[in-house]
């Protein structure tokens, strides 16, 4: 993978396989930053940066995946060398599955293996959330329901302020996705649920087996929304498990 503002930490280019981690609404790719320590250090994590947010603060925050997976993929297709796997949380997710359908239908290059977690498949229909519509205090309270924001955030209207269009374009984007029904991919899957996340439960994540012809694997987390984060170390235990065809 070569230089390019969607992979600000590099692209570790002396891994056996690298793993695209793309973020959930409202985060950057410095989540993954240190994500991956623990990991076996074969598997490169190249964190992947959206426009809108850290570094990229300054362009428009994409609100609809199409124009989002048209200038991701690109930068997948000229700088892919070797083997590759995507990660995704939430939002995210849902991205690199999109993705991954545009590159078959370009003829790009093909991952390995799609890691997902935090979001039914795609063919699961979301509510819709009016981020854009919420005042800041509803904001707060919206984002404590869902975890992973920390009370500093949430009690300064200046940071919450900031983050509102970044947050409004990505849960357009996610729950305004519609699915067109396509032809399964033939690549394995692997997704992973917090039992006690309301919104991509174990019986939610099952349904991802419908979107792949080769292995689907589920695997339960203790906790929530955010539960592949705070259950970091089983998530790299199942993705080296998964890899290892591909590591030396």
């Amino acid at each position: 993978m070569g230089s390019s503002p969607w992979l600000p930490f590099g692209a570790q280019p002396g891994a056996d396989v690298r793993l695209l981690c793309l973020p959930h609404a409202g985060a950057g790719a410095s989540v993954f930053r240190d994500w991956g320590r623990g990991l076996d250090p074969r598997i490169g994590v190249v964190p992947v940066q959206p426009p809108g947010r850290e570094k990229r603060r300054r362009e428009a925050p994409f609100a609809s995946i199409g124009p989002l997976v048209d200038d991701l993929i690109p930068v997948i297709t000229e700088s892919a060398q070797g083997p590759y796997a995507m990660f995704g949380h939430s939002t995210g997710a849902l991205v690199v599955f999109a993705t991954v359908c545009g590159l078959r239908a370009a003829g790009g290059p093909m991952p390995a293996h799609l890691f997902v977690s935090g979001r039914p498949a795609p063919q699961t229909p979301l509510r819709r959330d009016d981020v854009a519509a919420m005042s800041l205090p509803e904001l707060a309270v919206f984002l404590k329901s869902i975890g992973g924001t920390s009370d500093e955030v949430l009690g300064n209207p200046d940071i919450l302020a900031a983050l509102q269009p970044i947050l409004a374009a990505d849960f357009a984007l996610n729950q305004g996705y519609v699915h067109v029904p396509g032809p399964p991919l033939e690549i394995p899957i692997t997704a992973f649920a917090g039992v006690e996340d309301s919104g991509a439960d174990p019986a939610l994540m099952e349904q991802w087996r419908e979107q792949t012809t080769a292995e689907f694997v589920l695997r339960t987390l203790a906790g929530g929304h955010f539960a592949a984060f705070e259950q970091k170390a089983e998530i790299h235990t199942r993705i080296a498990e998964q890899l290892a065809d591909h590591l030396h």
